[in-house]
């Protein structure tokens, strides 16, 4: 559940930061989205929800995507893998369409560079943040 938590809050940060970079990408608080009296704080706390969305689509949806894809992996040499990191943006995107509050992404070749963006900030915190597994001989 701790790893689950930590990921929320890379995934946000990225998230994030992303907005700042791309005008096409954007953190949208809308009527519905929890109150509170700081516009900053309804900003994290919708930050926090898209990114918890997003986390779980990276945990259930990606795994299931990559297999069945595996043959563009393979013909692309690894470069399909930026179009299903974009997919995945795209489906957050999607999902949290349906509340006031959520991601917008604009096209798809911002969906693509975004999720680059994404990809790399995720990675490089989670080489500060997250221990290294040991391997105990």
């Amino acid at each position: 559940m701790l790893r689950f938590l930590v990921r929320v809050l890379i995934n946000g940060v990225a998230i994030w930061l992303t907005t700042l970079m791309f005008s096409g990408v954007a953190i949208v608080v809308g009527d519905n989205a929890p109150e509170t009296s700081h516009q900053w704080l309804n900003t994290v706390l919708v930050l926090a929800v898209i990114s918890a969305v997003f986390t779980l689509v990276q945990m259930v949806v990606k795994p299931i995507v990559q297999i069945l894809s595996i043959p563009f992996y393979i013909i692309t040499l690894g470069l399909f893998h930026l179009v299903v990191n974009a997919l995945m943006l795209l489906l957050t995107s999607w999902l949290t369409s349906f509340t006031s509050f959520g991601l917008t992404v604009e096209g798809w070749w911002t969906a693509v560079l975004a999720a680059v963006v994404i990809s790399i900030v995720s990675v490089l915190l989670s080489m500060l943040v997250l221990p290294k597994p040991t391997t105990e001989r």
